[in-house]
């Protein structure tokens, strides 16, 4: 498939001047917007691709050269960006069409050359619903105190997910929601509750000193970007502990390797009080992976593995037993937990995945067989 676009004339290398024009490169961001791609990838010598319902494609026949791609990015980047990227060879920023979608920008060096990676932040904050969501994410959101995290590989619908989150807590509650991103990526407008969004790098100087000043900015719900270190964790566990409700994003494939994940980050001798920490605070794991879908107004749809925790889950995190927790989620459905199997059974039962996209996607394709035959396998045996 071929989306054509207007040819760039290579520019000088130098960051150039618009003389009030619009950046040239947003004749790609218009035609992700357009086309509902999530990603825009440029790399030297290669032509523009997009992310198109899951798969890269092509855009444009002719290469991009590395001076066009760097003076079109150029553009919209701000001169301490351009000098960070030379320096680092890698920057992170968010850029915002003009009354329309925004969008996440990693610009990287690779061979000495500039790719850019952009992920497309759509303007409208969809609802549960809209999302093809659980239900239950409604009743977490209800939380007041604790840990929640989103748990997927990149392009899963992580960000997506808690931005519906907060806007739900934004709709319903009189609080005060703070987000710590790098960089933002959804804009909230202040309803019920009221917002401040700290942009790493443009707000704050790094995470840190984010997290080390947030408790005295009296927050109700915290969103701490992505959870990628020891200190990151260690705050929001701290946050949690403390009376706050926490969110944050993990990559991680399951609830119980989210665990584990969490876990590896610490010393081994400091992993017993860890342990003690999630037991306490973490309230829900939400893992989810975007699937291509049938229904071409839905083209991917989100499979979902629920783990809330109850008594049986904290007993099994205390006891180091997270390779049960599957088990678990399996047997709770009636209290809102969904494994991925059954989370991809009613997709197929709802006709808005393909059955060979469900075996593809599911942990153990002999046991969705088995449900989509209607038998149910539980942690027990085998129920008809």
């Amino acid at each position: 498939m071929s989306v054509p676009l207007p040819d760039a004339t290579p520019p000088p290398l130098a960051k150039p001047e618009r003389n009030g024009n619009p950046p040239r490169i947003d004749k790609y961001f218009r035609g992700m917007s357009k086309h509902s791609a999530s990603d825009l990838h440029l790399k030297a010598d290669t032509p523009a691709k997009f992310r198109l319902k899951g798969s890269i494609r092509n855009i444009d026949a002719t290469p991009l050269g590395n001076e066009n791609i760097e003076s079109m990015i150029f553009e919209i980047m701000s001169d301490e960006q351009v000098k960070l990227y030379r320096e680092k060879g890698s920057v992170d920023f968010a850029y915002q069409l003009e009354n329309a979608d925004r969008f996440r920008i990693n610009v990287f060096r690779q061979r000495g050359k500039t790719s850019v990676a952009a992920r497309r932040v759509p303007r409208e904050i969809q609802n549960f619903q809209q999302l093809n969501l659980p239900p239950i994410l409604n009743e977490l959101c209800k939380l007041h105190q604790g840990l929640i995290l989103l748990a997927g590989i990149t392009g899963s619908g992580k960000s997506t997910t808690i931005a519906a989150m907060l806007e739900e807590i934004n709709r319903t509650r009189a609080c005060h929601i703070m987000t710590l991103e790098d960089p933002i990526e959804f804009l909230y407008e202040d309803k019920l509750a009221f917002i401040n969004q700290r942009e790493v790098g443009l707000d704050v100087e790094n995470f840190q000193d984010a997290l080390k000043y947030m408790m005295r900015e009296d927050p109700d719900v915290v969103l701490i970007g992505e959870l990628r270190d020891q200190e990151t964790y260690a705050a929001a566990l701290n946050a949690a502990e403390t009376g706050h409700l926490v969110f944050g994003t993990i990559h991680a494939s399951s609830a119980a390797s989210t665990i584990a994940r969490i876990l590896e980050l610490f010393p081994e001798d400091s992993r017993p009080l860890v342990r003690s920490s999630l037991v306490f605070n973490l309230q829900a794991i939400i893992c989810l992976k975007l699937l291509p879908g049938l229904r071409p107004d839905i083209p991917r749809v989100p499979a979902c593995e629920v783990m809330i925790c109850n008594s049986t889950i904290r007993k099994l995190i205390s006891d180091g037993r997270d390779n049960d927790i599957t088990s678990v989620i399996r047997n709770c459905q009636h209290e809102g937990m969904i494994d991925f199997t059954e989370s991809i059974r009613l997709l197929v039962e709802k006709e808005w995945i393909a059955v060979k996209t469900a075996y593809s996607a599911a942990p153990n394709p002999d046991e969705l067989k088995m449900r989509l035959k209607g038998i149910s396998v539980t942690g027990g045996g085998i129920i008809g």
